[in-house]
């Protein structure tokens, strides 16, 4: 199963590729309906070859489960034509998530045409197992609430 999404963002590139690698804009973008709480290690800013237990809480109450971040990251390209994705192929260790597996969430940054003011974000997350039709609604939904809080919080990121 996939969730594909790509919307365009009110910050430069190099400060949207600064917020997806740093830990409090990844727990921000859930807003109030889910809250990320570190079991492990939680770094300032993710690196390639982290991994970080969480353990996730809807509206900060009730337990979700548990999920591990595991980080790398991939650049192609040069100037307007630069690629960059941060790959997470962690896995959900417990609750309802623990129902899907080969986990592998995508966050790719590019240069808005012609706008070096604005980048592109490319959101895609691919999930399997028999269960995961029943999971793809509810992690669908949950993509495109990340996506709003995203275009939300954009204009404030600066690069570093």
């Amino acid at each position: 199963m996939r969730i594909d999404l790509r919307f365009e963002i009110a910050c430069p590139p190099d400060a949207a590729w600064t917020a997806v690698h740093t830990t409090a804009v990844a727990a921000e973008l859930y807003g109030s309906i889910m809250q990320l709480e570190p079991l492990t290690h939680m770094p300032e800013h993710f690196s390639p070859g982290d991994e970080v237990e969480v353990e996730l809480r809807f509206a900060g109450l009730v337990p979700v489960g548990r999920q591990v971040i595991r980080v790398t990251d991939e650049t192609h390209g040069t100037g307007e034509s630069l690629v960059r994705t941060m790959h997470d192929t962690g896995h959900p260790v417990s609750g309802p998530l623990a129902l899907v597996n080969g986990w592998h969430h995508r966050m790719t940054i590019t240069q808005a045409p012609g706008n070096p003011g604005r980048a592109i974000w490319r959101d895609r997350l691919e999930f399997g197992g028999f269960l995961a039709p029943l999971v793809w609604p509810v992690l669908w939904a949950t993509w495109a609430w990340r996506a709003r809080r995203i275009r939300k919080l954009a204009p404030g990121w600066r690069s570093a």
